[in-house]
């Protein structure tokens, strides 16, 4: 069986790809102003880790998007199809535990580019990269919160390990977006740098990882995740089963639709 993969021939409606040498650039890309989650960008989210690990061209990823934003999370007409039809967020708990394990799995360093925004499961996604790269005018957070669901899709797993309980647990419990700059000053993310020497940034620290000798690199990454995985396979199901079930909830229904509204919710504890 042939080892040679190459992650750019395969069909993706929600990333693109380029290659400098043995780096490659991952970029979330959509037509949602702001990179929201739909259920294609879902489903590939599920996929694109492990091909990545698999694509035989490279040795290091940039994760990045096209856009004013990384990624804001969830799409809210999504959100108001999963309300209407609990059975298909229902159905979307493996490839949920999936984003999170593969992440946390791959064996290539991965380093974020957050060009914009990360909320939600953008922001779980750029916290389990390796080294994580903001624009200093990007926000980062993880409102799930504030439109009734459990933080389940992986906040809950990777926040506390970052900041440590009590900070992880007021900004998820409050659902506040911090500035860039803000996460950097508290551990959450490596740097926050003006937009014009973001590149540079993150060409930087790719330059110090391909010094080093790769196998070195790749399984000091590796071990270092142990226990991040660990934790995952603790949390994961619970935590899926959790934001799940708060799917169904009155406020749930409300949250959304105030928001959708531009408008205070009107939340009765439901």
């Amino acid at each position: 069986m042939s080892t040679s993969y190459d992650i750019t021939q395969d069909k993706w409606e929600r990333f693109t790809f380029s290659r400098e040498g043995r780096v490659l650039t991952a970029a979330i890309t959509s037509d949602h102003p702001v990179n929201g989650v739909d259920e294609q960008m879902h489903t590939e989210l599920a996929l694109v880790f492990n091909c990545l690990q698999r694509d035989s061209e490279s040795d290091i990823i940039i994760l990045t998007a096209k856009g004013r934003a990384f990624c804001a999370g969830g799409d809210f007409d999504w959100f108001e199809e999963q309300i209407n039809h609990p059975e298909r967020f229902r159905a979307i708990g493996w490839d949920a535990k999936q984003i999170v394990t593969t992440l946390l799995n791959m064996e290539k360093p991965i380093l974020c580019r957050m060009n914009g925004a990360a909320a939600g499961l953008g922001a779980t996604i750029a916290l389990l990269c390796d080294i994580i790269i903001a624009d200093e005018t990007a926000k980062i957070g993880d409102p799930h919160v504030k439109v009734g669901l459990v933080a389940g899709d992986g906040g809950a797993l990777i926040w506390p390990q970052l900041i440590g309980f009590a900070k992880a647990k007021e900004l998820l419990m409050t659902g506040d977006l911090l500035t860039a700059k803000e996460a950097e000053r508290i551990g959450l993310i490596n740097y926050a740098v003006p937009a014009a020497e973001l590149d540079a940034k993150v060409a930087e620290l790719v330059a110090k990882l391909q010094a080093n000798p790769k196998w070195a690199v790749r399984w000091t990454k590796t071990t270092a995740n142990i226990p991040l995985r660990a934790l995952a396979a603790q949390l994961m199901d619970a935590s899926i089963g959790w934001e799940s079930v708060s799917n169904y909830l009155g406020d749930r229904r409300e949250a959304v639709a105030a928001f959708k509204e531009k408008r205070a919710p009107k939340l009765t504890g439901e």
